[in-house]
């Protein structure tokens, strides 16, 4: 772990943190989408792995202006969310696929908004240091991961979850 003195050190380790992040999150959203039982929800999941292998590229983009490598950290809390969601909408037994996807909806939702707290921080950050380049791709991000966002909540509040047993 490097020592942080500067601004610009933190940006540069906030982004290795949300390419760990991203990673973590792009493994557990493949295996969400494969058990997913509505159509709908398996391809808003899909749009989401999406989401995130832009996202990882982007950060790779970045990584290259600041002569950085991504590789290597480990993002605790997305390995602490990886694993939440595995124990909650994988390995948990469900009677009923609707509630399954319900639980699968909250997960993946999870994972997006610290996606989207680690993307605002590092837009907060590229625009103190004047990072234009950056600042223009980290919104892209975060726009990308609202839009997934946004998806779930309409997927939670619309037909595929008043189907699941109340």
């Amino acid at each position: 772990m490097m020592r942080i003195d500067t601004l610009e050190d933190l940006y540069l380790e906030q982004l290795k943190d949300i390419y760990s992040a991203n990673e973590q999150a792009l493994d557990i959203t493949k295996k969400m989408t494969d058990a997913a039982s509505d159509a709908d929800l398996g391809n808003a999941l899909q749009a989401g792995a999406g989401s995130i292998r832009g996202g990882l590229a982007a950060l790779e983009q970045m990584a290259q202006r600041h002569d950085e490598h991504l590789g290597g950290a480990l993002c605790k809390g997305m390995k602490g969310l990886a694993i939440e969601a595995h124990a909650q909408a994988l390995a948990q037994p469900f009677g009923d696929p609707a509630t399954k996807d319900a639980m699968i909806i909250t997960q993946f939702q999870h994972l997006a908004h610290y996606a989207i707290a680690g993307y605002g921080c590092l837009i907060a950050f590229a625009d103190r240091l004047e990072l234009d380049d950056d600042l223009a791709s980290l919104k892209d991000c975060l726009d990308a991961a609202y839009v997934t966002d946004r998806t779930m909540t309409q997927l939670a509040t619309g037909r595929r979850s008043n189907d699941a047993r109340t």
